[in-house]
């Protein structure tokens, strides 16, 4: 089993910056990759980036030059740099990461934008 704790979220006005982590404990062994989601409300789930243990990324295109994902790979911990805030980007994030076929899911957090 995986663990995992966000911390970060909050509100902020638009145009502003807000840092999320996301630490991993448990059988933390080879999870590989690890990433964030988000759910706007009324809205499906969906990708906002992902990063693997190598430090290749992936971004939703509604988020690249804005949000930048890292890790410490000795840490077990994930972040996710959020600047340029937009009211569109109001949602719960969720830290995700993957261990062999199994997805892990942290509790989620709440970013709000004010516009």
């Amino acid at each position: 089993q995986v663990q995992l704790v966000e911390s970060g979220g909050g509100l902020v006005q638009a145009g502003g910056s807000l840092r999320l982590s996301c630490a991993a404990s448990g059988s933390v062994g080879s999870i590989n990759p690890m990433g964030w989601y988000r759910q706007p409300p009324g809205k499906q789930r969906e990708l906002v980036a992902v990063i693997t243990s190598g430090g290749g990324t992936n971004y939703a295109d509604s988020v690249k030059g804005r949000f930048t994902i890292s890790r410490d790979n000795a840490k077990n911990t994930v972040y996710l740099q959020m600047d340029s805030l937009k009211p569109e980007d109001i949602a719960v994030y969720y830290c995700n990461v993957r261990k062999s076929w199994l997805n892990y899911w942290g509790q989620g957090t709440q970013v709000t934008v004010s516009s």
